[in-house]
């Protein structure tokens, strides 16, 4: 089992190299994006099966859309662009300074080492996604995937192993008390990727060595269905998306509010796509159970408590199963209606193919209720109606919007990802993450020496008021 001492001899031999050979090329950059790419590309099948057999059942093919040829778009992106990224930024110098030729700008420069804890429900997308951008900024990296897809972990740390030195890319792997040892160590920089709850944890070990942090933290991400939407299209891309690892999404569709009078046909379009996509759940290869019982129960549970509660519930059951008995955790996609706010399915993130519809009379209602509750990570909009759309968003806040689908804006490489207040703080992919995992240091050339003399205005002894001589300069 990794230790904290294991892994901070670890960390401190990161840091050695890195303060021995100082930033890395941008050659090296690209040379560290091709080798990730490599290893996703020559080893797809087996992370394929070993998400599979993590999961119990895990749709091959979408694994093979998310885990793997997702992230290909984001590292082809970083590869042509990390050049152009890290490019001096030429900025102004106060005048008179500038025009007698001081120069001021920002270079971007690595910020050392960069601890990463990923998460269970896209293993391999969200432990390499990020990498992108912390390699392109020129990081080193220690990684703690989760222990809930040990199999997958395992995979990673051996094909990672072989495709990077130990001073580029090392992994740990444990449970909570491994990443618990691993929130303590003194990085450069920290990103989680996980529940609210745990981030309390993680930034507050993080604190205790000022080490700044990128939180990806999820949340009850709305979507709102416009009275100009088409329903059916809508229902389609909406259940697409929350049928997807069976709802085991940070960015998955959380909740609807639709307008009352749209209610139950928009009901039986959710119903008709599910029947599309997946004419029978129990032995679908294509539907994904949920990660483990611990997980099945807290969603059974939240049901129970909404059933207690006055909610109705609607299984999306299309050959008519039974799941009673099931060799893995596979729960079907089920609308629950007429909700209350002291339901725990409205107060806590679903993470599962559990889909409340809220009703409005007046599309303002939405809006209050997602300004009620924490900032979600997404937003989504179904509509034509152009000012609806911009009161909705200007009235609310989220990490991101998608309008007409739902998930979408991660899947735009040139797009930064991240959350806002409990749905997280910093951002990856593009440059926006090129940047967040850097310093942006800056930087200052003065004057030439033979105009030294220029600066007696301003020092010692002083010659009468200086008032005069400083407006001058503050122009």
């Amino acid at each position: 089992m990794n230790t904290y001492e294991d892994m901070n001899k670890a960390l401190n031999e990161q840091k050695e190299f890195f303060n021995k050979n100082g930033a890395p090329s941008i050659e090296l950059r690209i040379d560290r994006l091709e080798r990730l790419k490599a290893l996703i590309m020559d080893n797809r099948y087996d992370l394929v099966d070993a998400l599979n057999s993590d999961f119990g059942n895990r749709s091959k093919n979408a694994s093979m859309l998310s885990d793997v040829y997702g992230i290909m778009p984001a590292i082809n992106l970083a590869i042509k662009n990390v050049k152009k990224w890290n490019k001096i930024e030429k900025k102004s110098s106060n005048f008179p300074f500038g025009f007698l030729g001081a120069k001021s700008f920002i270079k971007y420069e690595p910020l050392g080492t960069v601890g990463m804890i990923s998460p269970w429900n896209f293993p391999v997308n969200l432990s390499f996604l990020p990498l992108v951008s912390i390699f392109a900024a020129g990081n080193q990296v220690m990684h703690k995937p989760s222990e809930h897809t040990p199999i997958t972990s395992a995979l990673l740390k051996e094909l990672c192993d072989k495709s990077y030195d130990q001073n580029e890319f090392a992994t740990f792997l444990g449970g909570p008390e491994v990443g618990e040892a691993f929130t303590k160590l003194k990085f450069d920089h920290l990103l989680y990727t996980g529940g609210g709850s745990v981030a309390k944890h993680v930034m507050n070990s993080a604190s205790q060595n000022l080490v700044p942090l990128t939180l990806e933290l999820g949340g009850k991400s709305p979507v709102v269905i416009s009275k100009t939407a088409d329903l059916n299209t809508s229902a389609k891309r909406i259940m697409f998306g929350k049928t997807l690892n069976a709802g085991q999404i940070c960015l998955a569709p959380d909740y609807v509010v639709v307008h009352k009078d749209q209610k139950d046909d928009f009901i039986q379009a959710t119903k008709n796509a599910v029947t599309e996509y997946f004419p029978n759940l129990k032995d679908n290869d294509d539907y994904t159970s949920i990660i483990n019982e611990k997980h099945y129960d807290r969603l059974k549970d939240l049901l129970d408590d909404a059933i207690e509660k006055g909610a109705t519930v609607d299984e999306i059951n299309p050959a008519n199963e039974d799941f009673s008995q099931q060799e893995f955790y596979k729960m079907p996609p089920t609308i629950v209606t007429n909700t209350t706010d002291d339901m725990k399915i409205m107060q806590e993130e679903i993470f599962g193919p559990i889909l409340p519809v809220v009703e409005y009379d007046q599309i303002t209602e939405a809006t209050h209720l997602i300004n009620s509750k924490d900032r979600p990570l997404g937003l989504y909009y179904f509509g034509t109606d152009k000012s609806e759309e911009d009161d909705l968003f200007n009235k609310t806040s989220s990490g991101g919007v998608t309008v007409n689908n739902v998930i979408s804006h991660i899947q735009q490489n040139d797009l930064s990802f991240g959350g806002v207040g409990p749905s997280g703080m910093g951002r990856y992919k593009s440059f926006d993450g090129f940047k967040n995992f850097s310093n942006p240091r800056a930087y200052y050339k003065e004057v030439g020496f033979k105009l030294d003399k220029f600066f007696d205005a301003v020092r010692p002894p002083y010659k009468g008021s200086i008032e005069k001589v400083l407006k001058q300069l503050m122009k």
